[in-house]
């Protein structure tokens, strides 16, 4: 009887040795889930409604239609020219029409690339634009993010669905258009001088007229 004792208290001491370490292993708790405060920007509208870009685009539309007219006019002298080099086919010799042809066409090519080289400039002036308004638009965003404490701020037209209380983009444009209220953009190169030349021109004109006022017996008495 009382080796069966003995068995029986070092079987409840084998099991205590071996349950202690099974209870010491048993994985911590999950950690509670954090919240994720999400916001989402509208590219589009702020790219639309921006200040610094308004102001852009008026200053192209008015490089733009200076290049639209000068393109228009070299367009209507190679319509006339065309038309003069279908005249003479039949007054001139074979070989003097084909020199004029061969002006006329090298002259064709030659108009052909300054429309190329002038719808670049406009686009290169367009996309670095876009490019200075994204840098300070990315600064923008940041500092919103850190103040208000957004983990992920999305674009809306990389989403599927976004509820109204996401949207940051007035936020967002509000600021932008205090820190980047406009953008100053280089004349382009075609037109460099051109613009001078007219203002000179004008201011030229106008003290000319001025003199002629100031010399005129009649225009003193009035």
């Amino acid at each position: 009887m009382k080796t069966f004792y003995t068995l029986a208290v070092c079987a409840l001491l084998a099991s205590a040795i071996v349950s202690t370490p099974a209870r010491a292993q048993q994985p911590p708790a999950p950690p509670e889930p954090v919240a994720l405060r999400i916001g989402m920007i509208d590219i589009d509208q702020i790219r639309r409604e921006s200040s610094a870009v308004k102001d852009a685009r008026d200053q192209i539309a008015t490089y733009h239609n200076t290049i639209q007219a000068e393109i228009q006019k070299e367009e209507n002298e190679l319509r006339d020219a065309n038309q003069e080099l279908a005249r003479q086919r039949t007054v001139l010799a074979p070989d003097a029409f084909s020199e004029e042809r061969r002006k006329f066409e090298t002259r064709l090519v030659e108009v052909q690339r300054k429309v190329q080289e002038r719808r670049q400039e406009l686009d290169d002036i367009q996309n670095d634009v876009m490019r200075r308004m994204n840098e300070v638009m990315a600064e923008v965003v940041v500092e919103i993010a850190q103040e208000q404490g957004f983990g992920l701020i999305l674009r809306l037209d990389q989403s599927v669905f976004a509820a109204q209380p996401l949207l940051i983009t007035q936020t967002v444009l509000e600021r932008l258009n205090k820190k980047l209220p406009s953008i100053k953009i280089a004349e382009p190169a075609s037109l460099k001088g051109k613009a001078g030349a007219a203002k000179g021109g004008a201011t030229k004109a106008g003290a000319a007229k001025a003199g002629a006022a100031k010399s005129d017996p009649a225009k003193k008495k009035q």
